[in-house]
């Protein structure tokens, strides 16, 4: 981890209370320092049902307020559609397929094209831009999230993708 890099530590509440994925709190992890601060909170109701919306907020570091970030809409465990602010995305268009035999997933934020792939230990997943300089990096066994600096004006989207990427494969539907 370079200086610079915002790494994020997903946080899930303990078993029992709500074991959905898409319920948890990303924290920044300082370089460093052993201390943390809360970036965002990701909720989903748990209603046993597959449809249902995740909603994600965002922290404000300057002035600590929380601000809703966007939404998740699910109609079935494998399409939703994604509210960035004001932008309404399908989550087809956050996970397209170049080829069917494919194991990235491309998605556009802010004009420029990303793409997620798995890497090679096929538990951690990584992002790479369209000149394929990866931009962030998933670590499964650590639960975390590490973002290049300069890629700050997307962050928002390289989370909810990471999310989604980690639900479908939690579904076995890559």
């Amino acid at each position: 981890m370079s200086s610079g890099n915002t790494v994020l530590l997903f946080v899930y509440p303990p078993s029992g209370s709500n074991s959905d994925i898409r319920t948890f709190r990303g924290y920044q992890l300082s370089a460093g320092s052993s201390t943390s601060t809360e970036l965002y909170r990701f909720h989903h109701p748990l209603t046993g049902l597959s449809s249902g919306v995740t909603t994600f907020q965002h922290r404000n570091l300057t002035t600590g307020i929380w601000d809703t970030a966007g939404h998740i809409d699910w109609t079935s465990n494998s399409n939703a559609t994604v509210t960035f602010g004001l932008d309404q995305v399908n989550i087809r268009d956050l996970r397209r397929a170049k080829k069917t035999t494919s194991q990235s997933r491309r998605f556009k934020a802010k004009g420029s094209e990303y793409k997620w792939k798995i890497a090679e230990n096929e538990s951690d997943l990584f992002c790479v831009d369209a000149r394929g300089r990866t931009v962030a990096t998933w670590r499964q066994s650590a639960l975390t999230l590490s973002v290049v600096a300069g890629v700050e004006d997307i962050l928002d989207y390289i989370v909810v993708t990471c999310l989604l990427h980690l639900w479908v494969r939690q579904s076995g539907r890559w």
